[in-house]
């Protein structure tokens, strides 16, 4: 395994490979790798001749008020994980090198941003976006793996593929969870041991949404968040709902009447810890 820090030389390498008729995978992270990252890893692997990994905590999708500065890294880790995970490059570029001074080029997808995390977290999916778009552009991937745990972002970035004419392969791969039902995170080690246990409120309320939705037969959002948020009040007594969204998949918009495919998505706040969870329901039309 290689372990690069040159954008350019990434870029070299893969352009190398391609000629001899390689089949480039990529997956992008932030680095602090947990099963969720493996997974995908994994996934990208079986389909790729040469898979590509990069480890890079993107400073312009943090807010002024966000925990850029003391997210999780432990880089010599990662680079072990994924040696063992069969994974060829392994790219951590510098902060300069992916904004140079005086950066000022920013990608926007409009709309699909709008609700959900976008209007809790202005300017994230800008910056996801924007890093998102350097490193296709540097690694130069067929085939590109993101999770649904961040679902999104992976609709966004499907999105951003289709429009900006990018020749790649998008996979959404599952959500990795803890045996107790958590939803795998980087995050998660914000936690403490009370708020852990509370934590499972999150998946709890989303198998409710889906036995009143699928079981059930309630059609109306409303009945289902409300059941939720009683569901989570009471479990996560340390947690502050930031919020619950049903919204079709197409445009991520909320809706009231619930038909066709559906995103029934959350995000709970404990101390420092803000979580998200989510499931993809699928009814008649």
């Amino acid at each position: 395994m290689e372990i690069i820090r040159d954008p350019k030389t990434v870029y070299r390498r893969v352009i190398s490979f391609k000629k001899e008729g390689k089949r480039i995978g990529f997956v992008p992270t932030m680095g602090y790798l947990h099963e969720g990252h493996l997974s995908l890893i994994r996934i990208a692997r079986t389909l790729s001749d040469i898979l590509v990994v990069s480890i890079f905590v993107n400073p312009i999708q943090f807010g002024p008020n966000e925990d850029y500065n003391i997210y999780p890294r432990d880089p010599k880790r990662d680079a072990e994980l994924c040696k063992k995970e069969g994974v060829n490059i392994l790219f951590i570029p510098e902060v300069d090198d992916m904004y140079p001074q005086n950066y000022s080029t920013y990608v926007d997808v409009l709309h699909l941003s709008d609700h959900l995390c976008g209007k809790s977290r202005p300017g994230h999916f800008r910056g996801v976006a924007t890093v998102c778009t350097k490193l296709f552009n540097i690694t130069q991937p067929d085939i590109t793996v993101f999770g649904q745990k961040d679902a999104q972002q992976a609709f966004i970035i499907k999105r951003l593929i289709r429009d900006l004419n990018f020749n790649i392969e998008l996979i959404i791969a599952p959500i990795v969870r803890e045996p107790d039902g958590l939803a795998m995170s980087s995050r998660n080690i914000y936690l403490t041991p009370e708020e852990r246990k509370e934590a499972i409120a999150l998946y709890k309320s989303l198998c409710l949404a889906q036995e009143l939705v699928l079981e059930k037969g309630v059609r109306k959002s409303s009945e289902v968040i409300k059941g939720m948020e009683e569901l989570i009040k009471t479990i996560a007594k340390h947690g502050t709902i930031d919020y619950i969204s049903i919204v079709d998949t197409k445009e991520l918009h909320p809706i009231e009447e619930l038909k066709g495919e559906i995103l029934i998505a959350l995000a709970v706040k404990f101390s420092k810890a803000r979580l998200i969870d989510n499931i993809i329901v699928k009814l008649s039309e």
